[in-house]
């Protein structure tokens, strides 16, 4: 199942919450995951932190010199450029596909010998691979955000629940033209002690060269947070509240494994 498989899953009713990846704390954002959260309109109800480790795999059997081609999602490429270079400079050919595990079932389905997939240990034990080479990503801190997700219960409400442990937010919002409106924006949220952890723009289909914002914010004192809200609405006009949740905390151990070891 592809991320969008899941959000037309979920805007179906075909299940009652999803988890996408949003971001990787070596490649960036996964920028497509937040275009669909917009397309789809879907509320953040939650986020989880997971390090992760790709692995290369192919047909039991196989070589590192047998590989010929590499398959994998853009961003767990990315995350492994290191390696990747190497196998490149060696005549291996690199091929973007749409999901990591996908890739390791296509081999496993089409018996394609000499083809190699990034993913992890867990798709390699689904579809019968065997792994060449583990832990082949760049940088021993590669994290990966995770959101979890629901279908959005009627219109948005700009109102910061008092109840609850929530202490992050995500919002998105649009922009006049203007000298400064960014800034403006930014500005309030420094002036109530919000900590901001991301920040990006995404263009607006049908309107040349205009963007929507995506931003998350860490906060403290809730009525300061609703304070910020209020004055960015002010601001923009234009601003959705897109979830209020518990910030997710990171970890060095995914599936209880050990992954300071040396690689």
């Amino acid at each position: 199942m592809t991320f969008e498989d899941l959000f037309a899953l979920l805007d179906n009713g075909g299940c009652d919450y999803g988890v996408v990846a949003a971001e990787n704390s070596v490649a960036g954002i996964l920028s497509h995951n937040f275009f669909l959260l917009n397309e789809y309109s879907m509320q953040i109800v939650g986020e989880h932190y997971l390090r992760i480790v790709q692995n290369l795999m192919a047909l039991p059997g196989t070589t590192l010199h047998d590989v010929k081609e590499v398959r994998s999602h853009p961003i767990a490429l990315r995350q492994c450029h290191l390696f990747l270079s190497r196998l490149r400079s060696k005549g291996v050919s690199i091929a973007e596909s749409e999901d990591t595990a996908l890739s390791a079932k296509a081999i496993r389905d089409n018996q394609l010998v000499g083809v190699a997939a990034v993913a992890g240990e867990l798709a390699a034990k689904l579809y019968g691979l065997e792994i060449i080479q583990e832990g082949i990503e760049s940088n021993p801190r590669n994290f990966t955000r995770f959101l979890v997700i629901e279908k959005r219960a009627g219109n948005t409400k700009h109102a910061i629940s008092k109840k609850g442990q929530n202490n992050k937010a995500s919002l998105s919002f649009t922009l006049r033209h203007e000298p400064g409106m960014l800034c403006k924006v930014l500005s309030i949220f420094s002036k109530h002690n919000l900590n901001m952890t991301m920040i990006q723009s995404l263009p607006l289909p049908g309107k040349e060269w205009e963007y929507k914002f995506f931003a998350d914010f860490v906060f403290e004192d809730k009525p300061a947070c609703q304070q910020a809200l209020d004055e960015v609405v002010a601001a923009t006009g234009n601003v959705t509240l897109s979830g209020l949740y518990r910030r997710g905390e990171t970890s060095m151990q995914p599936f209880g494994q050990d992954c300071d070891r040396q690689r």
